[in-house]
């Protein structure tokens, strides 16, 4: 605990269900990308080990995400957005249906692999317009809309989930391998900061969690 503590991977319980497997339940800051935090749990149990077990372990590896709500839940959440924050007006509520979108044919319960390992890497990201002022006019909406796809494609990132609001929006998706949540996160503020005029639309700031398939119960 001590050690990876520096990498900002807490670990919170460490379980040992095999005689030969570890598993361990870390959380992480959002600076962590998923090769760092393998480097660090791993590594660092490797280090202290090193002089009785000079290889204690395969290369192989297992990482997957998992949150309060699993993604089944998560994902519903974000279908309903509009449920969560009906308008008055009915022509807007009508139009913000343009902007609540699905991807069924992502699974993010489908674990990626890279080299060694097998992962589940999946975001909740909500980004805030500043000072919760709303913009409820298609060309906005569109210019957000299309901007978001772009970047997802951009940086490989698998969209399940998208949904706009008029002061705010939420995204589900599938992670980069190399990046860490804050590195998403900013990739949207950034581009969607560039598609407004360069102005601070959004607040200096995100909301970011993980999921999968399991919730922490």
């Amino acid at each position: 605990k001590e050690a990876t503590e520096v990498d900002g991977v807490r670990v919170l319980d460490h379980p040992r269900r095999k005689e030969d497997a570890h598993q361990f339940l870390l959380s992480t800051k959002p600076t962590a990308t998923p090769p760092q935090i393998i480097k660090s749990c791993k590594g660092r149990l490797q280090h202290l080990l090193q002089q009785a077990v000079p290889k204690a372990f395969r290369r192989n590896f297992a990482l997957t995400s998992l949150g309060d709500a699993n993604r089944s839940a998560i994902e519903h959440y974000l279908t309903d957005q509009l449920g969560h924050h009906p308008v008055a007006d009915a022509r807007v509520a009508k139009d913000l249906q343009r902007y609540q979108l699905q991807f069924p044919d992502v699974d993010l319960s489908e674990p990626l692999f890279s080299n060694y390992g097998r992962y589940v890497y999946n975001l909740h990201l909500v980004l805030i317009h500043a000072e919760r002022w709303r913009q409820a006019s298609v060309g906005f909406l569109d210019h957000t809309r299309d901007r978001v796809l772009k970047v997802a494609e951009k940086k490989g990132h698998r969209l399940s989930r998208v949904a706009i609001l008029p002061d705010h929006l939420h995204l589900t998706l599938g992670g980069a391998y190399d990046q860490s949540p804050q590195q998403i996160a900013l990739a949207y503020l950034n581009n969607l900061a560039h598609v407004h005029g360069m102005q601070a639309v959004y607040k200096n700031g995100y909301y970011v969690g993980t999921f999968g398939e399991y919730d922490m119960n």
